[in-house]
């Protein structure tokens, strides 16, 4: 294992993996927040779910904070490697006719999404472990909560700006990782790769622009 971690292709290989898995949770996570627009209930029923199903909470979770660490340390090595290999860049790889600016300035996006995570895990992940496992933080048999905290979040401008900004960001950043993740695992076909180009670009564009939407809703009805 370790060597292959070690070898260019290797860590190009797990790097996508872990981007599958992180892809799917996207899913996972817009669809259940997406219920906080159209059904306060539903969206408190399958919080509670989330967070107090042990398979989810002691298996699913650790593995997706795993994913999350690994994806961005893999992303920032592969970088290096990169620079260090090619210390000079050529100037055609610059063009923007050979390569977009995305792709070009992942490692950049990559760490504002970075930044943006550690915001987004102090709002709404450390408030629930305090919650659950501080005694007299709050009471864990209280199912109707979620929606509430979700939606005073949003009370304040900055922060509802800062989710916008962040999730424009992982929109581009989605926009080059998913199709690159695809053909890091060897999925390229002539057949294929113009569907897998349409899924991402449509991706990248629907999974952002529903966070966005949650985030300005919970902000204007206040």
């Amino acid at each position: 294992m370790s060597r292959f971690l070690n070898s260019t292709i290797g860590r190009k290989y797990a790097m996508a993996a872990s981007a599958m898995f992180l892809l799917i949770f996207l899913m996972i996570h817009l669809a259940v927040n997406t219920l906080s627009v159209f059904s306060e209930s539903a969206f408190n029923g399958a919080s509670y779910f989330m967070g107090y199903n042990w398979a989810v909470q002691y298996i699913m979770q650790p593995i997706l904070m795993f994913a999350v660490c690994f994806h961005f340390i893999m992303g920032f090595v592969l970088e290096l490697k990169n620079n260090k290999a090619r210390p000079v860049k050529y100037a055609v790889n610059g063009s923007p006719s050979n390569s977009s600016w995305m792709s070009r300035n992942m490692i950049y996006s990559g760490l504002v999404i970075l930044i943006f995570l550690a915001v987004h895990f102090y709002d709404f992940w450390l408030h629930e472990m305090q919650y659950k496992y501080i005694p007299g933080t709050g009471d864990a048999e209280n199912t109707t909560r979620f929606w509430e905290e979700l939606h005073l979040k949003f009370a304040d401008l900055w922060r509802m700006i800062l989710y916008v900004v962040a999730f424009i960001l992982l929109g581009l950043h989605l926009a080059h990782g998913f199709q690159s993740s695809f053909v890091s695992l060897g999925m390229r076909h002539p057949k294929y790769t113009p569907f897998i180009k349409a899924l991402g670009n449509w991706y990248s564009v629907l999974i952002p622009a529903g966070f966005i939407f949650i985030a300005v809703y919970h902000f204007l009805t206040q």
